[in-house]
C-alpha cells in the first residue's frame, strides 16, 4: 500500500513544478511590459495630445532650394489603421511666400533664331573715304555693274565717279533701278533690260497689284522707280577716247588736256612694256566696267610710255582722271595713263617707248596714288595685261 501511494506523488510533484515555472515566466513578462510601458508613456502621452483626438496637422516648412529628383528618397507612408479619421489641415501661404513653386518654369534662350528673310526693298549706303565701286559691291553681295545701274543719277556710269559722303541705292537683288516714264509700256521696259516682263510685275518690292496688270497695263504710274530684277543694259564708257594723231580735236569735250591740231611724228613696235616701276595691281583689275587696270605707284613715281608715239592729250581730263596723257602710237594703239600727278610732255610730241612722260599720281576721283593705265586697239579696250610683259 505505502509503494502505491508513492508512485502517485511523483507525477503530482513534476506538475506542480511546471506551474510554478510558467508562473514566473509570467510574472517576468508582465514586469518586462511594464518597464517598457513606463518608458514609452511619455511619448505617447504627447503624441495623444498634440493629435487633437486624432486630427493630424500638415505644415509646408521652408525650402531653401528644389531637391534634385534623383537624390530625393521618399519615406514609407504611415499605415493608418481603418478606424483612424485624418481632418488635414494645410497651413495658409502668401502668394510671395518662397515655399510656393508654380511649377516647372520655362528657361529663357538668349539667343533666339530669327528667320533669315531675303531683303525685297532698295536701301542706301553713305560713300566712306576708301571705298570703291567692287568693295561696295561685295559689302553686298552684288555685281559692282548693280551699283552703277542703280545710280545713274549719281554716278553716270563712271565708276570714277565714286567720292566720299554719296548717297547711293543698293537694290536687292542683281538688276536695274529704272525710273517709270510717261508712255512707258511693261513690254517694252522688259524687252529694254532683256527680261521677262513677269520679272517686273511679280517682284515683290514694285508692289504692284497684279489684279490691275494686264499685258501693257501695268497701273505703275509715271515717275514711280521699280526694281528689273536680272536686267541687263550697256554700260555708257566714260574712259579715255580712242584718239588718233591724225583727229585729237576728237578729244575736245574729254578736257582741257586736248589736243588740237593734226601730228606726226614717231611709230611704235607694237609691244609694250610696263609704264611704272612696280608691275602689281592696286585698285581696279581689268573688267567691263573698269576696262582698264591700276598699277601700284607711290605718288612721284615715273611714268614711262609703253611704246614709242605721239603725244595727242597732256593735261586735265574730265570724268574723275585728273592730270592724263594720250599717246598715238601710229599702229592702230592707243594708250593713256591717268590720275597722274606732273604732265612732263605737251601736244604733239614724240615720245619713245621708255621715255618719261609724267608722275604717279591720285588727282581726279582716286582713292589712292596709283597709275590707271588703258590700251585701245582700233576702238576696242583689251586688257593690257594681254600684252604687257
Amino acid at each position: 500500500m505505502q509503494e502505491t501511494n508513492e508512485r502517485v506523488a511523483g507525477p503530482s510533484f513534476l506538475k506542480r513544478l511546471l506551474i510554478a515555472g510558467l508562473n514566473i515566466v509570467m510574472i517576468l513578462t508582465l514586469a518586462a511590459l511594464g518597464f517598457i510601458a513606463w518608458f514609452r508613456l511619455p511619448v505617447l502621452i504627447d503624441k495623444l495630445s498634440s493629435s487633437n483626438s486624432a486630427s493630424a496637422v500638415v505644415n509646408i516648412e521652408p525650402m531653401d532650394s528644389i531637391p534634385n529628383s534623383q537624390d530625393h528618397v521618399q519615406e514609407p507612408a504611415q499605415v493608418l489603421s481603418s478606424e483612424t479619421t485624418l481632418n488635414i489641415k494645410l497651413a495658409k501661404l502668401s502668394p510671395d511666400d518662397p515655399r510656393i513653386i508654380d511649377g516647372i518654369h520655362r528657361v529663357p534662350l538668349l539667343n533666339t533664331t530669327i528667320p533669315n528673310r531675303p531683303r525685297v526693298d532698295v536701301i542706301t549706303y553713305t560713300v566712306e573715304l576708301g571705298d570703291s565701286l567692287f568693295s561696295i559691291a561685295d559689302l553686298f553681295n552684288l555685281k559692282p555693274e548693280t551699283i552703277l545701274w542703280g545710280n545713274f543719277e549719281t554716278l553716270e556710269d563712271n565708276p570714277h565717279l565714286l567720292s566720299k559722303d554719296q548717297v547711293l541705292n543698293i537694290l536687292p537683288t542683281d538688276g536695274v533701278y529704272y525710273q517709270w516714264n510717261t508712255g512707258d509700256s511693261l513690254s517694252g521696259v522688259a524687252s529694254f533690260f532683256q527680261v521677262d516682263p513677269t520679272a517686273i510685275i511679280s517682284y515683290p518690292g514694285n508692289r504692284i497689284d497684279l489684279t490691275a496688270t494686264e499685258a501693257d497695263d501695268t497701273a505703275i504710274e509715271s515717275g514711280s522707280w521699280v526694281i528689273v530684277p536680272g536686267g541687263i543694259r550697256q554700260l555708257k564708257d566714260w574712259g579715255p577716247p580712242a584718239i588718233s594723231r591724225s583727229n585729237p580735236a576728237s578729244a575736245r569735250y574729254y578736257g582741257d588736256g586736248y589736243c588740237g591740231s593734226v601730228y606726226e611724228g614717231a611709230i611704235g613696235s607694237g609691244t609694250f612694256i610696263w609704264p611704272t616701276p612696280a608691275h602689281s595691281i592696286s585698285g581696279y583689275g581689268y573688267s567691263g566696267i573698269h576696262p582698264a587696270i591700276d598699277i601700284a605707284g607711290a605718288v612721284g613715281n615715273a611714268v614711262f610710255a609703253a611704246d614709242s608715239g605721239v603725244v595727242v592729250f597732256a593735261g586735265w581730263s574730265n570724268f574723275g582722271y585728273g592730270y592724263m596723257v594720250v599717246i598715238d602710237h601710229g599702229t592702230g594703239w592707243q594708250t593713256a595713263y591717268a590720275h597722274l600727278s606732273a604732265v612732263a610732255v605737251t601736244c604733239g610730241q614724240s615720245v619713245f617707248q621708255g621715255g618719261y612722260i609724267g608722275a604717279v599720281g591720285s588727282t581726279g576721283n582716286s582713292t589712292g596714288s596709283h597709275l590707271h593705265f588703258e590700251t585701245v586697239y582700233n576702238g576696242a579696250k583689251p586688257n593690257p595685261l594681254n600684252y604687257l610683259p
